[in-house]
């Protein structure tokens, strides 16, 4: 269950980071309430999955969840550039993300 939790918690962490973009620096009511509540959330979900996780491992899916997640909808929604680089790296990342999973005993 703390692994479902951890990947929920890293989706809503791709929430809030795309969310920043809308909220024009903090300046817009609505962008900025939805971002603050998806950051406390994925927050709150981190801390729940860490309880049965290692904070290091726990940590790096987190982030890695979250970073993957923001290239893709950046690509795909935000028409962002995509390049080899760009599609290698996001790759390694999940590599990693997958590595860690393997790893944990």
């Amino acid at each position: 269950m703390a692994w479902a939790i951890l990947i929920l918690a890293g989706l809503f962490e791709v929430v809030w980071a795309v969310g920043l973009k809308y909220t024009e620096g903090f300046t817009r009511l609505w962008p900025t309430l939805g971002t603050l509540v998806a950051m406390v959330l994925s927050v709150w979900l981190l801390s729940l999955a860490m309880k049965s996780l290692p904070a290091s491992t726990a940590y790096a899916i987190w982030v890695g969840v979250g970073a993957v997640g923001t290239v893709i909808f950046g690509i795909i929604m935000l028409a962002e550039p995509i390049s080899a680089g760009r599609i290698i790296s996001v790759l390694l990342i999940i590599a990693g993300i997958i590595g860690l999973k393997l790893s944990h005993t």
